[in-house]
């Protein structure tokens, strides 16, 4: 057999090859864990009330039992309005409704720890803040 091909892409790849590396690693998953792949992703938007143009919201994916909130943002004039707790119940809901076991997402040290936690998300890990890194926090909450 000849060797693959090894195509670096340093910057901007296209949707293509993202896409059939994830198909790959699905079709492993599947194999060693029998179950099927990801549900659909899932989103909520906040829309500008005068253009309807989407300048926030939530954006998750989810599988294996957990749903993975990938984006939660809000524009400054919207804040302390309610909309992330409102956008973050939704999400919960979705997650429930599928029936997963809960909901873990990520968060860097100037984002809303804070706010996660006091919606009962725990922390699970760290990645510690060294020169030239920003602290990660993971955190999740159980159903």
């Amino acid at each position: 057999m000849r060797p693959p091909i090894i195509d670096i892409v340093a910057a901007d790849p296209d949707a293509e090859g993202p896409e059939a590396i994830s198909k790959t690693l699905s079709v492993f998953n599947h194999a060693q864990t029998g179950q099927s792949e990801y549900d659909p992703d899932f989103a909520i938007y906040v829309r500008d009330p005068d253009t309807n143009e989407i300048v926030g919201g939530l954006y998750g994916t989810d599988g294996y039992g957990f749903a993975f909130i990938k984006y939660l943002v809000l524009p400054e004039q919207y804040r302390g309005m309610g909309l992330g707790t409102r956008l973050m119940d939704e999400a919960e809901k979705i997650a429930r409704d599928r029936g997963y076991v809960g909901v873990w997402l990520d968060t860097f040290e100037f984002q809303a720890r804070p706010f996660y936690e006091k919606r009962g998300y725990t922390l699970f890990g760290v990645l510690e803040g060294i020169p030239g890194a920003i602290p990660r926090y993971f955190l999740k909450k159980v159903f």
